[in-house]
């Protein structure tokens, strides 16, 4: 099974006013009129947790420092992967074809955006097969959700499609994912692809434990 845990980290007024180049004053302000959430310690300290600094940054337009984006990129499950595809046949040929030909690997499914968030949030997949024509949701706005909220684990995507390959390529690898297949789909290259990508993460979450 694949590896997966996560630190929480606080950060006192101080640390939080050098991270927000202002005095220590001022940050002691911030959580006293409430716009920054904290805790007190049994000594009487303020201490933050690093995801409500990253929202109260986030509701200034405030830029957010590198360490915090460290801290927040939540380790993924390097035995996980995830199919989003309203075809239900589909996913389970896919969802067979991967656990048959990866070893160890284990397969979520999903048939909507709204279960594939979901599975997201709580299990954290190290790849995400995704269909870009979703009900509910379009497989761009997902991908570029993926994308952008680090507390999913910055999986790898990759994008499938039965739509013109020519305007729906470009859109989703800019929105950020990894690879394109469209339909019908080549099986022996998108599996040959999901190990190449899961043998990336599992080598980025090995190092980073060093």
């Amino acid at each position: 099974m694949g590896k997966l845990e996560h630190k929480v980290r606080t950060f006192s007024a101080l640390e939080v006013a050098k991270l927000c180049g202002v005095v220590n004053q001022t940050a002691i302000n911030w959580i006293r009129s409430g716009h920054l959430k904290a805790f007190t310690t049994p000594g009487g300290q303020y201490r933050v947790y690093a995801e409500d600094l990253v929202a109260f940054l986030k509701s200034r337009d405030m830029r957010i420092p590198d360490e915090l984006r460290d801290d927040l990129t939540m380790p993924v499950d390097t035995g996980l992967a995830l199919i989003v595809d309203d075809d239900k046949d589909l996913n389970t040929i896919l969802k067979r074809l991967l656990e048959r030909k990866i070893e160890d690997l284990r397969v979520a499914q999903a048939f909507d955006g709204f279960e594939a968030g979901r599975i997201l949030a709580e299990r954290h997949p190290a790849i995400v097969l995704l269909d870009i024509n979703l009900p509910g949701v379009d497989g761009i706005s997902l991908c570029k959700k993926i994308r952008s909220d680090e507390s999913l684990g910055q999986p790898a995507v990759i994008a499938m499609t039965g739509v013109a390959q020519e305007e729906a390529e470009p859109q989703m690898m800019q929105a950020g994912a990894d690879a394109f297949f469209a339909k019908p789909l080549n099986f022996e290259a998108l599996i040959a692809k999901t190990k190449d990508l899961l043998e990336q993460r599992k080598s980025k979450e090995e190092s980073s434990e060093e």
